[in-house]
């Protein structure tokens, strides 16, 4: 009676190097492609991508034509973070670099590759600071990693001033501003914040050509007024008459606060107090201190 086989196994890493040679070697390559913006060429190997990676095997199903096949055109992945892709997709390992780990976390999303879109979680984890937190929390919010989004928020809570002066404050979307601003836990004074939120709303209309007011629709009634004193709040209001922010109604509600000396206690937020909110002599008539 034949015994059964046995399968054995020779070293991993000849094996690996081996693999990670082909990566974007034009030798035995039969399929190219054209990457990011600065549309670098790239080479590959069509069986290998399509037997690791299900977006591939659709993207190159077809068979190649006579003569020289066309470049495929990937104009949205950065060449670095596409290199990166291929070699975890060749040797089921990666190089990670703080400064383009979003970039590869995002194609790995976009392509399906859950193992590397995992390991591109645990770094950003271990890597988060204030330059890098605003990056990430926009990449998390705009593909639903509510990990990532939680573990951001909870960082810029911590580190509220130093991240509302990052250029990457100013850069996030609306939604991503949004899970900020409805925190109670944000280290940063409502007086703060909403010279913050002004210079956010500002650089967005400057990008999408579109009035301050409207940019900052859909964040702006998120700020807590009432927080602030009255001298502030009348300040507020007369800017607000110059460079409309704030719809006049959120400003109204705010000094009905202060008319009647108690906080809006069947809609709580407006009057709640941040982690960071500094004390105003008013405060004491509010009914929802910060817990």
């Amino acid at each position: 009676m034949e015994t059964p086989g046995l399968v054995v196994y020779g070293e991993a890493a000849p094996f690996s190097t081996a693999l990670r040679s082909l990566v974007n070697n034009p030798l035995y390559s039969d399929v190219r492609f054209v990457v990011g913006q600065e549309r670098q060429e790239v080479f590959a190997h069509r069986c290998l991508l399509a037997c690791r990676c299900n977006f591939f095997q659709r993207l190159l199903s077809s068979e190649p034509g006579p003569g020289v096949p066309s470049p495929v055109v990937l104009s949205t992945v950065p060449a670095e973070a596409f290199l990166a892709v291929l070699e975890f997709l060749y040797t089921n390992s990666a190089k990670l670099q703080r400064h383009s780990v979003l970039e590869v976390l995002t194609a790995a999303v976009e392509y399906g590759l859950e193992e590397l879109r995992e390991l591109c979680l645990e770094f950003v984890g271990k890597a988060l600071d204030v330059e890098l937190v605003c990056e990430a929390l926009q990449v998390a919010v705009t593909f639903g990693l509510e990990q990532l989004q939680e573990r951001c928020v909870a960082f810029i809570e911590a580190h509220s001033q130093e991240t509302l002066r990052t250029r990457g404050f100013l850069e996030l979307s609306a939604p991503a501003l949004l899970p900020l601003l409805r925190s109670d836990k944000l280290c940063v004074d409502e007086a703060e914040l909403v010279l913050a939120a002004r210079s956010w709303a500002r650089v967005g209309a400057a990008v999408l050509e579109r009035p301050v007011a409207e940019v900052a629709a859909p964040v702006v009634r998120e700020l807590r007024l009432a927080l602030l004193a009255p001298a502030e709040l009348s300040a507020l209001e007369e800017q607000n008459r110059r460079e409309p922010l704030i719809p006049v109604e959120q400003i109204v509600e705010a000094w009905k606060c202060h008319a009647l000396r108690r906080g809006d206690a069947a809609r709580g937020t407006p009057c709640r107090r941040r982690r960071g909110t500094l004390p105003r002599e008013h405060h004491r008539f509010l009914d929802l201190p910060f817990k």
